[in-house]
């Protein structure tokens, strides 16, 4: 029994949820081997039990195979999370957190962002799912690559779709390819409702919630729904997109909903020949709007050709080709936005009770 011994048998022991073994991941360390004992720490980066005990149960397995007769296993996890102790409504208890993607206007490149973030955060090892709210424009199944799935139903319950590592629900995946949906405002709140109460999420660490542009009736609904534990907002380096998106950041303060960042798309262009990056629409500019609402930039997305291609062919970029300039950059706001997460929680949550409809100035509320 040798040390490369070990490597090559742990590296058959794949990350549950993934492709790739704890190994490639460089979670294995501190491998002592004492004739056909054997003793090596596994640092991995979920707080679920069930994780821990797969990846003990399999290297075990692995290792006795190759002759080993005693193994011992040492996970180094993170402590679990928290449940959330955000104060108000909730119709999905069996969700710690929620992280609203939102944008103040369309084509910024919200839902790629909102589906490279949830991968990004489900390869830190959390339990992740990823709700398409944006009831007029669902891209997230294309994106994901789940454009052809339905999802089954048993008894009045939708079972979401699996892909990458996560769960998916989008209104895209329940009605047919290209139909329009021309709804009012009320079965906009009411279909928000229904993906929150309806669908049988598992118990998640985090629901990501890719939001239709703009700051109405589904925004208001969700806040009114469960204690959102944070918001993030999207733009591009343009001053017409940054206009845009102060309105966005400004439903959060208004709605009582920490800022977990500003994710800054299109951001300058990296050429596929060269690697070279160019600042070709600005770089940068929305720092100003971050110090307004006492925020940061978390990360600034360059033009890539392969995040277009990815996003056209449910290959996301940070699952496909990880090493990328791209997915590091995702990688990395997802680092800052589940600290935030922990650090909100640890503090005592949010509280949205408060959140309540808003009645424009001048006019009497009225039902639908």
């Amino acid at each position: 029994m040798t040390e490369e011994i070990v490597k090559s048998a742990l590296s058959k022991v794949t990350y549950p949820g993934f492709t790739k073994d704890i190994v490639t991941f460089g979670f294995v360390n501190g491998i002592e081997v004492d004739g056909k004992n054997v003793k090596f720490s596994v640092n991995i980066t979920s707080s679920a039990p069930e994780v821990a005990k797969q990846i003990t149960e399999d290297a075990t397995k692995e290792l006795k195979m190759v002759g080993a007769e005693d193994v011992q296993c040492y996970i180094q996890a993170p402590q679990m999370p928290k449940a959330s102790s955000s104060k108000g409504k909730n119709i999905a208890p069996q969700v710690k957190n929620f992280l609203m993607v939102s944008s103040g206007k369309g084509g910024v490149g919200k839902s790629t962002t909102s589906v490279n973030l949830a991968i990004s955060l489900a390869k830190q090892g959390l339990k992740v799912g990823l709700l398409d709210a944006d009831i007029y424009g669902p891209n997230i199944p294309r994106m994901m690559g789940v454009d052809s799935v339905r999802p089954e139903v048993t008894g009045n319950k939708v079972i979401p779709i699996k892909a990458y590592g996560i769960e998916v629900m989008s209104m895209g995946s329940l009605m047919e390819e290209g139909q329009s949906l021309m709804w009012r405002g009320a079965m906009i709140m009411k279909a928000i409702e229904q993906f929150l109460r309806d669908i049988m999420w598992s118990d998640l660490d985090c629901l990501v919630i890719d939001m239709p542009p703009g700051t109405g009736d589904a925004q208001l609904t969700l806040a009114q729904s469960v204690p959102v534990t944070a918001g993030l907002t999207v733009t591009t380096p343009q001053m017409v997109s940054l206009d845009d998106s102060r309105r966005s950041l400004d439903m959060f303060k208004k709605l009582n909903i920490p800022i977990a960042g500003i994710v800054e798309n299109m951001s300058g262009f990296i050429a596929p020949d060269t690697g070279v990056e160019y600042d070709i629409f600005g770089k940068g500019t929305s720092e100003p709007m971050a110090k307004e609402f006492d925020t940061e930039i978390i990360a600034e997305i360059p033009i890539e050709p392969s995040i277009r291609e990815g996003g056209d062919s449910g290959q996301p970029i940070t699952f496909v080709a990880p090493n990328s300039e791209t997915a590091k950059r995702y990688a990395k706001a997802a680092e800052s936005i589940w600290a935030m997460i922990e650090d909100i929680n640890a503090n005592g949550g949010v509280d949205n009770s408060a959140v309540q409809p808003t009645t424009p100035p001048g006019q009497s509320a009225c039902s639908m």
